[in-house]
């Protein structure tokens, strides 16, 4: 299919080859999924956004490996030489009458440098916010939850950033093909486009695959080398899951399942042990050994101990109700897109039956991936 040029038509050149047109349309399969799962994915997608986002960090960092030891069009020297003529090539665009280089033009150049390093930061920001808000991946143990929130907002601002310059980007290829009429994508399936300007390619390159292979194998062990003792930290702030304490469950699973601790902070527990003849409209009071030792285990498990998302985030209560978890802002907002009559379904029940749709409730963690409501459930929102 890319062998040869096209027949009957002078003056082509072999501009793309193998490598960088699959690292093109890869990249466009995994900043689609990626895209698509973080603006419109359930949260029980995560999985998705992950893997998709690993493969955009690796298909960057074979590209700037390519850049180096790839053929001609490929070299990323060339991309920053061609920004010496990028007022020139404004004013032709301002004209309509813009020069054709075979390769990329100057402000393509521009684009590419840009769309590189800004997928790199998004790359690296959301292993942070994986790391951090999420207390999975590689950095896990070494992530705050404050630093993973924090750069969450670095990493959705850099994603819009990315949709503009993805329009952008599909705006230059339109005007390309307008104004000069270059067939620019079938160009980045055959690898064909005709000839720049004169001497635009005097100096021809090949490909060096050998290096490229051995240089893209040992950033490779060096991740690894890296990545490896950073995993095998215990995530920062984990709280151990709640069948670790008998009496607990035992006490308080009795008649519901037994919440985590790290649900509320400590005087909201206070207030739950300080009222247990009033429990919710019940009388569950206990004798004062079980009762010290509950409300003990409660204290020193509460929100505050804890850096999961849940813990920090449940950490504010409501006025009016601070023993309910279920009226925390954090629980209303993050189940707003739920019908009410959901929590009366056979599979729920009740608001408090949190293991009806997260399986790690037990842990305190509540990883998104482990959210599994119904789809028949909801109302559009996520939960």
């Amino acid at each position: 299919m890319s062998g040869q040029p096209p027949e009957g038509v002078p003056d082509w050149s072999k501009v793309w080859d193998l490598s960088t047109r699959l690292f093109h349309w890869l990249l466009v399969a995994a900043v689609f999924i990626s895209g698509t799962t973080g603006f419109f994915g359930q949260a029980s997608g995560l999985d998705w956004h992950v893997w998709s986002g690993y493969a955009i960090g690796a298909l960057v960092i074979w590209r700037l490996i390519w850049g180096m030891f790839g053929s001609e069009y490929a070299r990323t020297d060339r991309l920053f030489a061609a920004l010496r003529n990028l007022r020139a090539h404004i004013d032709g665009l301002l004209r309509l009458s813009p020069t054709h280089y075979a390769g990329h033009n100057p402000a393509g150049s521009l684009m590419i440098i840009g769309l590189i390093a800004v997928l790199l930061s998004i790359v690296v920001s959301g292993i942070v916010v994986l790391g951090g808000a999420e207390k999975q991946g590689v950095l896990a143990g070494v992530t705050s939850y404050t630093v993973g929130h924090l750069a969450k907002g670095v990493h959705q601002v850099l994603a819009y950033l990315l949709v503009v310059m993805i329009v952008g980007h599909l705006g230059g290829v339109i005007a390309e093909i307008v104004l000069l009429k270059v067939p620019l994508v079938r160009g980045m399936i055959t690898g064909w486009l005709p000839a720049g300007g004169e001497g635009e390619a005097a100096r021809v390159r090949k490909a060096r695959p050998v290096l490229a292979l051995i240089s893209a194998g040992l950033v490779a062990v060096g991740i690894g080398a890296l990545a490896l003792p950073l995993s095998a930290i215990p995530a920062l702030g984990v709280p151990a899951p709640v069948t670790a304490n008998a009496a607990f469950v035992k006490e308080c699973g009795s008649c519901h399942w037994p919440f985590h601790p790290n649900l509320l902070p400590r005087a909201s527990w206070k207030a739950v042990m300080g009222s247990l003849d009033q429990h919710f409209g019940e009388d569950a009071s206990l004798a004062e050994k079980p009762a010290a030792a509950i409300a003990a285990y409660l204290d020193a498990n509460a929100a505050e101990t804890a850096d999961t998302e849940a813990a920090n985030r449940l950490r504010e209560v409501s006025a009016a109700e601070p023993r309910r978890i279920t009226e925390t802002p954090f629980w209303q907002h993050m189940h707003h897109g739920l019908r009410p009559e959901t929590f009366k379904s056979p599979a729920v029940k009740t608001k408090s039956n949190c293991l009806a749709c997260h399986a790690d409730a037990a842990t305190g963690r509540f990883d998104d991936q482990m959210i599994d409501v119904p789809h028949q459930l909801l109302t559009g929102g996520t939960p």
